[in-house]
């Protein structure tokens, strides 16, 4: 049994190399619908792994006030509603009667995105962005101090000139001393660095350890922009006070916006774990896209491959008359063809796997997002490519098996 398996594989690449051109392509149309599948999963999966990872550090239990909700997009033949920047005076008001128990608060602005950081003889390119936060925002946004310490009430309240930095903006000024007690210099104004933060990473090329982090009353003083939107953040320490943490946040802003019942809100509010949650529904229907699409590119694969194997059953009849006549039983006939149609199938199926994971992580390295390995779309793969060859081989193995022998010797 073992020896007749061995020989009708010999047999298969044999007849693979006669007809070399036919096979290469037959091959690359499988591949194609391999690659589509899992070249567009593992770029899905490296944007669900990246975007949820950085959102979920954030917690499940906190939620954020912005000047609009994360879903709010401009209908055809209307105009997308404006709603008023969130002023300092709105975030300042709502700290200060924010007092839902076992919450904190996080004020924060973005100063610039385009600093330049000196220290010594030493700065960086002008692509160092600047935050205004108080004491609460580096705990609420899941962010981990890695050396020194994180901006306390009284760095906040007093203005004082000290600041926290990422671990980027570190390898770039102070990669060969301790950062810590060390001056650096933002538009004329010196801080002392009193904290560096862990490695974040980047999302969609915005690169989160390239910041600086300043005292909210003193980066107020530096950065005097009109119009400044300011951002809320609140943090629940127990998650089943989520809902009423939330509802008392709603009903104090809109009595600060000074809105009436009837009047809807005009300003956002986020849960973390509602933008991952939309993500994996956005993800979800790229995933259902791919799966179309090579559903379709496998189905006209599955024809190829079909056509060659009838091509091929036509092109060796006489060869196929001498095994019968030799004593080869119309079994063993029809395994050589269906061997065959497997072995090009999986070759297919393994030429679109090497190139979809190339895809994806070519992908994921231009966009800057995590490459995960996608193993379900490889055993996927891997499974509809022998489906394929089983359902392109059964028709010409089956004619193969059928065809006389004494009209198969005849045949020119």
């Amino acid at each position: 049994m073992f020896s007749l398996v061995r020989e009708n594989i010999r047999i298969a690449f044999d007849s693979i190399k006669s007809q070399l051109l036919r096979t290469i392509l037959t091959i690359l149309i499988i591949a194609i619908g391999i690659t589509a599948l899992v070249g567009i999963l593992s770029a899905v999966s490296a944007l669900e792994s990246t975007i949820s990872s950085d959102f979920s550090s954030m917690g499940a239990n906190t939620f954020n006030i912005q000047r609009y909700e994360f879903n709010t997009q401009r209908q055809s033949g209307e105009k997308q509603k404006v709603n008023p920047v969130i002023s300092y005076r709105d975030v300042k008001e709502f700290e200060d009667n924010y007092t839902f128990p076992f919450t904190k608060t996080s004020i924060s602005f973005v100063g610039t995105l385009t600093a330049e950081v000196k220290h010594e003889n030493e700065k960086t390119d002008p692509e160092v962005q600047v935050l205004g936060i108080n004491e609460n925002y580096i705990v609420n946004s899941g962010l981990e101090v890695d050396l020194g310490r994180d901006l306390n009430y009284f760095d906040v309240q007093n203005s004082n000139n000290v600041c926290v930095i990422g671990s980027d903006l570190r390898k770039s000024l102070l990669a060969d001393v301790n950062p810590i007690n060390k001056t650096i210099s933002i538009r004329g104004a010196k801080f002392k660095v009193i904290g560096v933060l862990k490695e974040k990473g980047a999302t969609f090329g915005n690169n989160q350890d390239l910041r600086v982090f300043l005292p909210l009353q003193k980066a107020r003083t530096i950065f005097t922009n009109p119009n400044i939107n300011y951002s809320l953040s609140v943090k629940t320490e127990k998650k089943d006070m989520l809902a009423g943490a939330q509802d008392e946040a709603i009903l104090l802003f809109r009595n600060i916006r000074g809105l009436n019942p009837v009047e809807e809100n005009n300003f956002g509010l986020e849960r973390s774990d509602d933008l991952i949650n939309r993500i994996g529904s956005i993800t979800g229907i790229l995933e259902t896209a791919a799966w179309i699409i090579s559903i379709i590119t496998i189905f006209g694969s599955t024809i190829a491959l079909l056509n060659m194997m009838l091509v091929s059953v036509t092109e060796r009849t006489r060869e196929i008359g001498v095994r019968k006549a030799l004593g080869a039983k119309r079994s063993t006939i029809a395994f050589q063809f269906f061997i065959e149609t497997i072995i090009i199938g999986q070759l297919g199926g393994i030429l679109g796997i090497i190139l979809g994971i190339l895809l994806g992580f070519g992908f994921a390295a231009i966009v800057d997002f995590k490459f995960v390995i996608p193993w379900t779309a490889m055993i996927a793969a891997t499974i509809i490519t022998f489906v394929v060859a089983v359902i392109s081989g059964s028709y010409p193995a089956n004619k193969a098996a059928r065809l006389d022998p004494i009209e198969s010797l005849r045949y020119e």
